[in-house]
């Protein structure tokens, strides 16, 4: 499938790499149809998924161990049962991530995930209850610190 995106332009997805969300993501239920694009060229952690319903609609989504390394959010089983049976190999789970202008704001949304079955390649986006998780987690320094200790280490 070629889609023609804002961010990326004209991009080619394998049928097999395309995502489905029967409910669409919290906000846009009519968007259904997503492919997660990383840039090669960059080493870092910040994905995007693309809308392929909507070319302009594309999400920044990370994963979120990388900024809470203990996150392991509850999730009823009835919330996530259409994606299929989830084993940890075959799960994906990836937060939304907010850039303002100021990078210093960077946040990262731990209320609600994503969580993907890469086997059936469904996906959905549960609100997680409770307030154990923030919608506006920030992450600038934790990702600055986490540069920082690459560097010293020579990994870059």
């Amino acid at each position: 499938m070629e889609v023609n995106t804002r961010a990326f332009g004209l991009i080619d997805i394998d049928d097999d790499k395309i995502i489905k969300f029967d409910n669409g993501i919290v906000g846009f239920s009519d968007l259904q149809l997503f492919a997660l694009i990383h840039n090669e060229e960059k080493k870092g952690g910040i994905r995007w998924l693309q809308s392929l319903d909507e070319p302009c609609f594309a999400l920044p989504v990370m994963d979120p161990l990388m900024v809470v390394p203990e996150y392991n959010p509850e999730v009823e089983d009835e919330l996530i049962k259409h994606v299929g049976d989830l084993n940890p190999d075959d799960t994906l789970v990836l937060v939304t991530v907010t850039v303002p202008s100021d990078l210093t704001k960077m946040t990262v949304n731990l209320k609600a995930p994503i969580i993907i079955n890469a086997q059936t390649k469904k996906a959905c986006q549960v609100v997680v209850e409770g307030d154990e998780y923030a919608v506006k987690f920030p992450i600038y320094q934790i990702l600055m610190d986490a540069k920082a200790k690459k560097m010293m280490k020579g990994d870059e």
